[in-house]
């Protein structure tokens, strides 16, 4: 299986990268990673070119690598600068260096062409600095699953009633029709429920009494990034206008961030912002808690799909398959496009 490489995907949290070597696998690429000394991370090849032991099994020095067998040594760009005992250093002694940034308290790795690399290309967050919305810190789990079963799930509002029915979700949602919007960026997923019960992991927060009208707001943006709002307003004062949601109007926003490690394993990455209680560590201690207790509810629904659609296709679509379905029809697209053009280089 082929992925899209011309694009940044989460390498790790930025609290896990120090002075010390991180090993990580992407895109079915080994890459090691480090904070250099002026505190900004580097990324390259996991991989000697000698005999292919891992350099994260070597030494830091300064910000270079050193091989653990025999001490090639290695800079930020992956040109070899040591090699022990020889005169000359070989021409093959190079390993590959991924432009990678920091933002949003995670590393970005650009797993594509280096020239095409473009910082402003990264998702742009405005409520990140907003004092008035919190930040629940991200996270990160495994899955043992094809990254896009994950995409699947995440263009499904109506998975929340079975698979969430504690959290998320509840009975008033169910069959109630979606609306799918196909952009060049990704596909959007979302409907609206009218006057129905708030259910269990939000009613503890939103700041009003009785029922609400909801919106469903699940965004896949090409290649493997989401974004899924979360809106409440009191029953009756449902609105397309954010300039018109009532003054308590309860809104969160779920960041998930897909990295495929192959085609049977994913890393997935997360964070959420609120527009409500910025500087309260018990209320982001209960996002945390809950929101991972969701995710693996989907956790374990996603493997059980990716293990026995294996063994025995699926033998039908349901209607809300569609937004599903025409993301992986575009993302088809741009894989072979991508392909065909590196084709077309290298000829």
């Amino acid at each position: 299986m082929m992925f899209l490489r011309n694009a940044w995907y989460v390498g790790a949290l930025s609290k896990d990268i120090d002075r010390s070597l991180f090993a990580t696998r992407m895109l079915k690429e080994d890459i090691v990673l480090y904070r250099k000394e002026d505190g900004s991370v580097a990324a390259l090849e996991d991989s000697c070119p000698h005999r292919r032991l891992p350099l994260s099994k070597g030494r830091l020095l300064g910000d270079q690598v050193e091989c653990g067998y025999h001490g090639l040594t290695f800079d930020c760009s992956g040109a070899c600068t040591v090699a022990p005992g020889l005169k000359q250093i070989p021409k093959s002694a190079v390993v590959r260096s991924y432009p990678c940034v920091e933002r949003y308290g995670m590393v970005w790795v650009w797993m594509g062409d280096p020239e095409l690399a473009d910082e402003s290309s990264l998702i742009q967050i405005d409520e990140w600095d907003n004092p008035e919305w919190g930040v629940n810190s991200g996270d990160a789990m495994e899955l043992e699953c094809n990254y896009l079963y994950v995409t699947d799930n995440l263009l499904d509002p109506s998975h929340v009633s079975w698979v969430h029915q504690t959290s998320f979700g509840n009975s008033d949602i169910i069959g109630l029709p979606l609306k799918v919007d196909v952009k060049d960026d990704g596909v959007t997923v979302s409907r609206w429920s009218t006057n129905v019960e708030v259910a269990p992991f939000y009613k503890q927060f939103v700041k009003f009494d009785g029922k609400c009208d909801r919106k469903q707001h699940y965004e896949v943006r090409f290649p493997s990034l989401a974004v899924i709002k979360a809106i409440f307003l009191p029953a009756g004062s449902q609105t397309e206008n954010p300039s018109e949601y009532h003054k308590d109007v309860f809104l969160m926003d779920s960041y998930n961030l897909l990295t495929p490690i192959d085609e049977n394993r994913t890393r997935y990455f997360w964070f959420q912002l609120r527009n409500f209680s910025p500087d309260d560590q018990k209320v982001s201690e209960v996002f945390n808690h809950d929101v991972r207790f969701a995710f693996m509810e989907d956790k374990a629904i996603l493997e059980e799909v990716h293990a026995n659609l294996k063994e025995k296709p699926a033998a039908l679509d349901l209607p809300l398959d569609s937004g599903p379905m025409r993301f992986r029809r575009r993302m088809a697209q741009l894989i072979e496009a991508e392909q065909t053009e590196k084709t077309a280089e290298t000829a």
